[in-house]
This record gives C-alpha cells, structure tokens and sequence, in this order.
C-alpha cells in the first residue's frame, strides 16, 4: 500500500501552490492515472513520492508518505543527464538485480518489449538511442528490479504502437499499483481505474484536486454532468435570488418612504413602521447568509486556446512541397545503416504521419526533411523536433525565445498569447529549463502559430499535451491549411488529423494504412 497525507507543494520561484491538502492511499492492483494541464505539477508529485529530494531545489513540501514495506520503481519523463553518456551494457549492469536474472529471464523481458536479446550488452550511448528506445531501456531495467509499487512519468512518450499495445496490456494486468502521467487518451481509457485530476483555478492562484475511482471515460461524464448541474442550480438560485431582491426593494422603499412621510402626531404609527423596518432589515441579513451559500458557478481548467495557420498558410493543391530522395539513411554516429532508397513526395496541404518501430529511424529522418524544407525560400515552414533541447536555449525565457524583432506591440502580443496557454505572469519570465515538457511544447506551438508557416514538420507533436488539450491541438493541427509532416504514435492524432501513412522499414518508407496503426507497426 502507498499512502499520501496532507501533501501540500509550493513552488519556490513564484511561490504557487501546486498541491494542498492532498491525500491518497494505492492499493495493490491500482491503476491510478494524473491528469492536469502542463505544469500543474504532475511530475513534481510523482518525484517526490519517489524521493522527496528530487525536487527539493525548486519545491517546498510538506506532507507524508507511508510506504509500508514498498519497493518504488520510478520511470522519468526524461532520461537522466547523468546517464546519456553511460553505454547501454554499463546502465543495465550497474544495477545489482541485473546479476539475478537468468539468461532466459532477459531474454523473455527484452522480448516483450520488442528488443533483441543482446540489447543489454550494447555499446551505444543511451543519450544516441531513440526516445522510444530510451523509454524501452529504463521500464526494461525497472521490471528487473521487480518494483511493488510503479511510478512511471510518461511512459507511453515515444514508443512505438506495437510496445505502445504491450503496454497497455502490462498496465492493465500488474498486480503492482501504478501511478503514472501520460497525455495518450487511448491509454488512459483501456488502464486507469483511478482518476486523480490536478487543476490550477483562478489564474493559477488556486489549486484543487480530484480523486475518483472509476474509469477515465466515466470520470469524463460525471465531470461534466457535475458541472452541467452544478451550473444549472448555480443559475437557478441567482436568478431566484434576483426576483427575490427586487420584490425585497420595494418592500424596503416603501417602509422608509411611509416612515419619511408619518406626521409626528401618530407616534403609535410610527412605532409600527419601526419595528417592520427591523423586521425588514433582520429579512435582509437572511438573504444575505442565504446568497453566501449559494451555489458557485463552476469553474474549471479548460484547455489552452491558440489558433494555428492564417491566410498566408494556405497552400496551393498543385504545390509540390517536398521530392525527397535518400540512398542510404544512417544513424547520426554513422554507426550503422537505418534504412536505403528513401523517397517521399508530398504536394499541396496533405497530412501524413511517418510509422515505424522505435529505432527504425523516423526522427534521424524528419530532421533531413526539415534541414532541407527550412532552407527552401519557396516555402514558409517550421519545424518541432521531438527533442526540445535541440532548439530551445535553457537559459532564455519565453518572451524572449518568441521575440524576433523586440518591439513593444511584438512583446504584449507575445504575452498575451502566452495568457491563453494558460502561462501566468511568473511563469512567462522563467527559463526554458525550469518549464515542464508540455509547457516547452506551448512554446513550439506558439512559435507556429506566430508565424505564416505553409508546412509543418512535426516529431511527436501531442506527446506532452494534457488529455484536455488533446483535442484541441487535433482539430487545429486538422484544420490548419498547409501541410504537415509528422511523426506520431498518438493514435487519435493519426486517426483524426492525417490523410497519408508511410511505414519508414529498412527497404525505404512504405505507403501504410491509417485505419489499423499497431499491424503497420508489426509488418
């Protein structure tokens, strides 16, 4: 059992309370999963469950965790600085319960993941893997370690659709308790049983958090059923309250007019007047005691707004936009070869996601896409790589990172998109580093959004947005008049926003079906 007592966490650069008050107890067989907006501090209650210390630099917490007899397994969001240089055979045999496993026992765990048995004895650089091979690499090493308790931070990020399947089916079966975040719905509806939604009200000034054992789908109605009524009610008592007032007014006037009008020679009247007046004013109080426990309004965190594509990112149909042709693919060490004869053309605003097995080579790829597409004059693109650190510079806020030519009308612009992304005051002057991975992705999008971009090129690009915004990004990215170029495991973005599929395979990139992602990824 994993148990939470009055947790409260406050950030310590802006001093907002992210959680307050929070309780939770896990059980054996729970599949508890966070949901909330980007950096409402989802992350930050998964590292602190897990050592207190991880985020002792920038939070202030207080609270208990009770962990009678638990053994913790916790999977990052991103893999570690400290471990992008170690080999893969150095980060698996650093762990002494490596040494435990037989010969078949890692051969079994490798192959449920869809790795080869030598996978552990390589000596590539983890920081080289793909990001799906990353995330393979650490749940690999974890369920070596036979954790009783599992606390996994976007394990879905990345993976490809067959593992993305295995994972849903591990998940689902673990006798384990697992707490995990992820922003993949198709996930979080066939695992969770547990619902824990952390929510920013009030521009941020005030948390709240809701914890519901049922499934995501369930949770999703009675949210909004719970709100439909709680507004309807809401509305019903002001409106009461309303007719009530006016009739009360009157009521009010005309006591106080008939007391400015009594004559003096009729004390006996007057005496009358006042005690009504009492009685009136004791009516008032009760009104008023009534009206503060009125209803309120609901308020929830709704999802970002931002509009992406204008009329300068139309496209014409006739448009080629790309004739790409790669003899050979190879890693970026030039270690090994990844794939030959690659062709793709695509023309006017077509929308097509590129499919394949992680390490198959889909981001090597999109990069020599977009080295080639960024440079053309004839077309306006912009490109989001899967690794936000390969253009965000940490040290730069966000203001600043948008900013192209400096100007004051430029900056409130920028500021007030920024707002509806639901970036507070603070957090718009805070360094790249210190954002969470959905807060940097707001900022790619941003950046589209900013620009006249006609193409797209887009590596992951609804990895780190919550499930509330999923839907939002999808129709924008849908409706966006270019045409787009994507990676992506997300099969609602696949099913809902793409036109093409292409398999990326040893023999070059394959014309796929979307309709069925997982057998595409099995071929």
């Amino acid at each position: 059992m994993l148990q939470i007592k009055n947790l409260k966490l406050v950030h310590k650069k802006d001093f907002r309370v992210l959680l307050d008050g929070f309780s939770l107890v896990l059980n054996p067989g729970d599949k508890a999963v966070i949901i909330g907006e980007e950096g409402d501090g989802k992350s930050t209650l998964l590292k602190w469950i897990y050592d207190p210390q991880m985020v002792s630099d920038y939070a202030e917490a207080e609270g208990e965790r009770i962990l009678p007899n638990e053994r913790l397994g916790y999977l990052p969001q991103e893999l570690p600085e400290e471990l992008a240089d170690r080999t893969v055979y150095e980060f698996f045999t650093e762990d002494e319960d490596f040494w435990d496993q037989s010969p078949k026992e890692l051969h079994d765990l490798a192959e449920k993941l869809s790795l080869p048995a030598d996978f552990y004895y390589s000596d590539q650089r983890m920081g080289s893997l793909s990001g799906g091979e990353k995330i393979k690499a650490q749940l690999l090493r974890l369920l070596i370690q036979a954790p009783t308790v599992l606390l996994l931070d976007e394990p879905s990020n990345d993976i490809d659709i067959e593992t993305l399947a295995w994972l849903e089916e591990f998940i689902r079966n673990a006798p384990e308790a697992i707490l995990f975040v992820s922003h993949d719905e198709v996930l979080i509806e066939k695992t969770a049983n547990v619902i824990v939604h952390i929510e920013q009200l009030h521009r941020k000034s005030q948390n709240r958090v809701s914890v519901m054992r049922m499934s995501y789908a369930d949770y999703v109605r009675f949210r909004e059923a719970r709100m439909q009524n709680q507004q309807a009610l809401a509305l019903t008592q002001r409106r009461e309250a309303k007719i009530r007032d006016e009739k009360f007014r009157k009521i009010e006037q005309s006591v106080a007019h008939a007391q400015a009008a009594i004559s003096r020679q009729d004390p006996h009247g007057g005496r009358l007047l006042k005690k009504k007046m009492h009685t009136v004013k004791a009516m008032e109080k009760r009104y008023n005691r009534e009206k503060e426990e009125m209803a309120e309004i609901p308020e929830s965190e709704t999802a970002m707004q931002v509009h992406i594509g204008s009329p300068a990112s139309v496209i014409p149909s006739g448009k080629v936009v790309i004739d790409f042709s790669l003899d050979v693919l190879m890693c970026p060490d030039g270690s090994r070869e990844l794939s030959r004869n690659v062709k793709l053309f695509v023309k006017g605003p077509e929308k097509i996601c590129i499919l394949g097995k992680n390490g198959a080579g889909k981001s090597t790829l999109i990069k020599r896409i977009a080295d080639d597409l960024l440079s053309r004059p004839d077309i306006r693109a912009e490109y989001m790589p899967q690794n936000y650190e390969d253009l965000l510079t940490g040290d730069l806020t966000p203001i600043r990172f948008l900013s192209r030519t400096g100007t004051k009308e430029e900056l409130t612009k920028i500021r007030t998109y920024l707002g509806t992304m639901k970036f507070t005051a603070d957090e718009m002057d805070h360094r790249l580093s210190d954002l969470s991975g959905g807060q940097r992705a707001k900022i790619f999008l941003l950046k589209i959004s900013l620009s006249d971009a006609n193409v797209l090129i887009l590596d992951e690009p609804t990895r780190n947005f919550s499930p509330l915004s999923g839907p939002v990004i999808r129709r924008m990215l849908r409706a966006f008049p270019g045409a787009i170029i994507s990676i992506s495991h997300d099969r609602k973005y696949i099913e809902e926003v793409c036109d093409t599929g292409y398999l990326l395979t040893g023999e070059g990139l394959i014309s796929c079906p979307l309709q069925d992602p997982v057998s595409s990824d099995l071929e």
